[in-house]
């Protein structure tokens, strides 16, 4: 079977990996060329995945059957719906159903029209006049670009923003400079808690979820700094979180299923990776937003888990007709390397050294992420570089395992070590102890 991957992260080279562990031959369509997905297939090309001509063209060209889409972009200008055109079968949601993730308006407007559990108080503003009202009662409020901005667009009153002020600054910004590409704006109440994500795989009608995790976005140590892409992250061996009680996964499960059923209702039928990105606080998982596609860098966390055939799975997303789906009972952690200034100002251009050898000798999985290779060198650009992880049956022995692997790796680069570290998951299940009395 031919099946042709769009995307060249690393959350690209993890779900590379879990293909390949199938009798299956891979091709890539990438913007850069990643080199651990391009060891791995028969043939790649070298385009931007948003140009879907091009992409169709090439899946014509090498026979392909299945395709899995990896990022949100071109699934925003319709990727699935022309491969199906064309007789391509493909793992990812229409571009009607993409806009889960692609218009966040669209996703809450969904959740407050089937009163579907978990979803809070939001509005949508094309004016800086309309907003301040609603963000003067609401108090300490989220504000996001209504468009895709690469999960780089949030920002929160009492972390980025420093008042309400702050916050009307920067409704303003969002809407005249057309940030995420649309000139509106979502304002959302604050919510206090502990964040993880709930991925799950869907065929239209069913959820089968997957292990949870913590994603970790602030660019500094003790979750300081800027939002990033995302810095690390890591999962725990029963698919919980320290912090997160069964009844609380059970209750995101619940969600993802009704917002599901809300999408067939709407003649947007899902089918693809639905990811549920939520807030565990006082009343339980609000969720703060639904993504397309597999997370960057959660994928890495739970493809290396998966005992079920990946390709076989893919198939039944594609038929409608998908079971239960097997995890191993590991933990992992997950830590990216980002050149120097990441975040801020990042350092491109500077050779990394990576003793691919040594990585896996101490146990670890390497992902290479975004890179460029010269003359069989490594270079930075100025986004995340590799994900190191660790699989053990413990979050304690899966971030000693990342440790050791990213000691092989060295350059002008920053690692956030705190990551999966005893001391800071205690701090966290100590606030969600807190927060539920």
């Amino acid at each position: 079977m031919n099946v042709l991957l769009v995307g060249g992260g690393a959350r690209e080279h993890a779900i590379a990996k879990a293909l390949k562990k199938s009798d299956i031959k891979l091709f890539a369509c990438m913007h850069n060329k990643n080199p651990g997905i391009a060891k791995l297939c028969e043939d790649f090309h070298l385009v931007k995945e948003t140009y879907v001509e091009k992409v169709v063209d090439y899946a014509g060209r090498k026979n392909i059957e299945l395709c899995v889409v990896g990022p949100e972009a071109p699934l925003e200008k319709g990727i699935v719906d022309e491969l199906e055109k064309n007789g391509v079968s493909a793992v990812g949601p229409k571009k009607n159903a993409a806009m889960i993730e692609t218009s966040k308006s669209f996703m809450r407007d969904i959740m407050k029209k089937y009163s579907i559990p978990g979803n809070v108080e939001y509005n949508v503003f094309d004016n800086v006049d309309d907003a301040k009202n609603f963000v003067e009662k609401t108090g300490e409020v989220v504000v996001k670009p209504a468009g895709l901005t690469g999960g780089k667009g949030v920002k929160i009153v009492g972390e980025q923003l420093k008042d309400t002020d702050d916050a009307l600054d920067y409704v303003k910004k969002i809407i005249e400079n057309r940030i995420g590409g649309i000139p509106k704006v979502v304002v959302e109440e604050k919510i206090v808690g502990e964040e993880f994500t709930l991925q799950g795989f869907c065929d239209g009608k069913t959820i089968v979820p997957m292990p949870a995790v913590q994603d970790n976005k602030r660019a500094f140590e003790n979750d300081e700094g800027p939002n990033t892409g995302g810095m690390g992250s890591y999962s725990q061996e029963n698919g919980l979180l320290p912090f997160l009680r069964k009844n609380e996964y059970e209750t995101a499960v619940d969600i993802m299923q009704k917002i599901t059923d809300a999408m067939k209702k709407e003649g947007r039928e899902y089918k693809g990776i639905l990811y549920g990105q939520f807030m565990l606080g006082k009343k339980g998982p609000k969720v703060i937003e639904c993504n397309a596609r597999f997370g960057d860098p959660e994928a890495m966390n739970v493809l290396p888990l998966l005992e079920s055939d990946f390709v076989e799975i893919c198939n039944k997303i594609v038929d409608g007709k998908l079971k239960d789906v097997s995890f191993m009972k590991k933990s992992t952690v997950c830590k990216y390397v980002v050149p120097k200034g990441y975040g801020i100002k990042p350092m491109s251009g500077r050779e990394l050294r990576i003793d691919e050898k040594n990585v896996e000798k101490n146990g670890a999985e390497l992902f290479y992420a975004s890179v460029n290779e010269k003359n069989g060198k490594i270079y930075t650009t100025t986004s995340r570089a590799l994900g190191i992880v660790g699989i053990a049956h413990s979050i304690e022995e899966a971030e000693i395992i990342t440790e050791k692997g990213l000691k092989h790796i060295s350059g002008e680069i920053y690692v956030r070590h705190d990551i999966g570290k005893q001391d800071y998951i205690e701090k966290k299940v100590k606030r969600m102890e807190t927060l539920r009395k």
